[in-house]
């Protein structure tokens, strides 16, 4: 059974259950499987090599992380080829394909965690009264290692961009 943090997360202020470990600096980077925009499954040895900027959020289709993702996806334009952004939320990969088209979405790869939560348990982020994730940014370098870490508290609430494209230029030094 999963480790279950309550209160780790809150919506609205009210206290809600983090769902898995919860990561620090330094952890090996967990694996995960998900699905992609192609209903094919995919796992953090897909993006192995590279500087991995990993965000989760709630679902797409909310303002916050629509504002996120879109944040992320102007700033992901920049930081070159050896960084990959990957954006995790339980939306189905078809609402992804559609909210990505509508928006505009070209340098984040979004994945869905709808069928086993893979990606949520392993990483600490799954929200059991609302079967969504947490909102978080994960820096995981080139040999899996985490680098950043940031669980933010309140769902409602936008994550540190600076420091975890601070830590995304950082960890590309190493």
């Amino acid at each position: 059974m999963s480790e279950e943090r309550f209160g780790d997360v809150t919506f609205k202020g009210q206290p809600l259950t983090a769902v898995g470990p919860r990561l620090k600096v330094g952890d090996k980077a967990p694996d995960f499987t998900v699905i992609n925009g192609k209903l094919e499954e995919e796992t953090l040895a897909n993006t192995r090599g590279k500087v991995r900027l990993i965000t989760s959020v709630p679902s797409l289709d909310t303002p916050v992380c629509d504002l996120e993702t879109r944040r992320f996806n102007e700033e992901a334009g920049s930081l070159g080829s050896d960084v990959v952004v990957l954006t995790v939320s339980m939306d189905l990969p078809f609402a992804q394909n559609r909210w990505c088209a509508a928006a505009g979405i070209q340098h984040v790869r979004t994945l869905s965690d709808h069928r086993t939560a893979s990606f949520g348990l392993n990483y600490g982020v799954l929200v059991k009264e609302l079967r969504l994730l947490q909102r978080a940014v994960f820096v995981v370098d080139q040999n899996d290692t985490i680098r950043y870490v940031e669980y933010v508290k309140d769902i409602g609430h936008e994550p540190d961009y600076d420091a975890a494209l601070a830590a995304v230029k950082e960890t590309l030094k190493r």
